[in-house]
């Protein structure tokens, strides 16, 4: 497999720390708020590496994080009046709860930063006794990024900018304008604050992720982890800062590969909160199915800038629809995959997630089998094969799992699902009764309703059209 490496910025053969094992940290969301389409972009991102690994049997450990102290959760805590852990614990759940629902499977390990403090306490004592970071007046803590031979080597991005640096208001004591804080010392006022041997306070944004990482993975002599991944907005300054702190800590690469993926527009404008333009996953999932919009979003290769419109979305769920018609005509169980398909799949995917290859050449299996189902639709062992081919595509992809009918019946409320299988049992009377005049009519009254009907050997089913 290539990947494509974001510091080395090019593709680049993909060869595990240890042996067959796999190892990923992806920084997660920090839960003040409801998960938008940025959230869902780079979790789908991380979530298809995931699927491809473990069809390349690689053994993949997966870790994502929840930062659950930050400014913005203290604001959202004064603003609402419930307790840190109440407004974390929510948005939280609801994040995991959006994830789910787009098909991202979970993390094998979810690490909260107020989970983390040992760890996090800890990795800043090192860095002071090490001499890489310095206690200024007031408590605050920052890391020295002079003493740090290789500061910039990630990014290739070195910005002096003291706002850009950090997510938490600080002291201007620091002694270069590239210095970080690791620990932001509470004000008298403060009630949210955590105990350590440099005061009280609470740790900066950077520090929280390597902490974690130093936490739950070893790695080898030279790296910690193999794949560090997130949006392509934290290669600077966060990545950047994360992999100066861990490698002054343990001596040693805190990744061996970085991989970002591509930010998400609104009909061509930066989806931005400042802008007015988020778009939460909830509120899309009331207007589309969960699959569908699984499907749009990974039709765009990761490291592209993902624009999301309505136009896009029709013509990308037509696409999934010539995948579930196929599905339509199978049985319900299959026998074994075609290796060629199986195969010509996992070489598109393990071409830095070529994603738009892979559709390709789902598209071309799709219309091959159709063709060849036509010729002959009685060929059992080709209809067995061709589910199981779906059921590769579910796995590597995430998509093709619903029951085929069901998936036509996509977006009619059960008020209407009543009212059409009503209709249709008066059409069945009729017909028993030979009364085909009334039949048509029915079939109209259902044909205004937007809704198709097959007759089948089995009975009457329904599609929405």
């Amino acid at each position: 497999m290539v990947i494509f490496d974001s510091v080395k910025k090019e593709k680049v053969e993909f060869v595990p720390i240890k042996g067959n094992e796999v190892s990923i940290y992806l920084c997660g969301p920090t839960v003040y708020d409801d998960a938008h389409l940025g959230h869902a972009r780079s979790s789908l991102s991380f979530d298809i590496l995931v699927r491809t690994l473990k069809a390349l049997r690689y053994n993949v450990t997966l870790c994502k994080n929840f930062t659950d102290i930050d400014d913005k959760i203290i604001a959202k805590v004064k603003q609402s009046g419930k307790s840190l852990s109440e407004i974390t614990e929510l948005y939280t759940q609801r994040y995991l709860a959006d994830m789910d629902a787009l098909g991202v499977q979970r993390a094998d390990i979810e690490p909260k930063a107020t989970e983390s403090m040992d760890a996090i306490r800890d990795m800043i004592l090192k860095l002071i006794e090490k001499d890489f970071a310095y206690v200024v007046e007031g408590g605050d803590v920052y890391f020295d990024s002079s003493k740090d031979a290789h500061y910039g080597s990630i990014s290739h991005q070195v910005v002096e900018d003291s706002a850009t640096q950090s997510r938490i208001e600080h002291t201007s004591h620091k002694r270069n304008p590239k210095d970080f804080a690791l620990w932001k010392a509470c004000a008298k006022e403060e009630s949210i604050c955590f105990d350590s041997p440099f005061g009280e306070g609470r740790p900066g944004w950077h520090i929280e992720c390597s902490a974690m990482i130093d936490k739950h993975f070893c790695g080898n002599d030279d790296y910690t982890i193999d794949i560090h991944g997130g949006g392509a907005d934290l290669l600077f300054p966060h990545h950047e800062n994360e992999a100066a702190q861990s490698r002054c800590h343990s001596g040693k690469e805190v990744a061996k590969y970085w991989m970002h993926n591509g930010f998400v527009q609104i009909d061509g404008e930066k989806m931005s909160k400042s802008l007015g333009n988020s778009f939460f996953i909830k509120d899309a999932l009331k207007v589309y199915d969960r699959e569908v919009l699984r499907f749009y979003l990974i039709s765009v290769h990761y490291r592209n800038d993902f624009n999301f419109n309505e136009e896009d979305l029709q013509a990308s769920k037509k696409r999934l629809d010539k995948l579930y018609r196929l599905k339509k005509r199978l049985p319900s169980s299959g026998s074994s995959i075609n290796k060629a398909f199986k195969s010509k799949l996992l070489e598109a995917m393990s071409d830095d997630l070529n994603i738009s290859k892979a559709l390709s050449v789902i598209d071309e299996m799709v219309g091959e089998s159709n063709e060849a189902l036509d010729r002959d639709s009685k060929n059992k062992a080709l209809k067995k094969e061709l589910l199981s081919n779906i059921e590769f595509i579910e796995e590597l992809l995430g998509i093709g799992g619903k029951e085929a009918v069901s998936y036509f019946q996509l977006g009619v409320d059960e008020t209407t699902k009543a009212t059409i299988e009503r209709v249709l049992e008066e059409r069945n009377l009729a017909k028993k009764a030979k009364d085909f005049a009334q039949a048509d009519a029915l079939r109209d009254q259902l044909t205004a309703m937007g809704i198709a009907i097959m007759d089948t050997p089995t009975g009457s089913v329904w599609e929405r059209v």
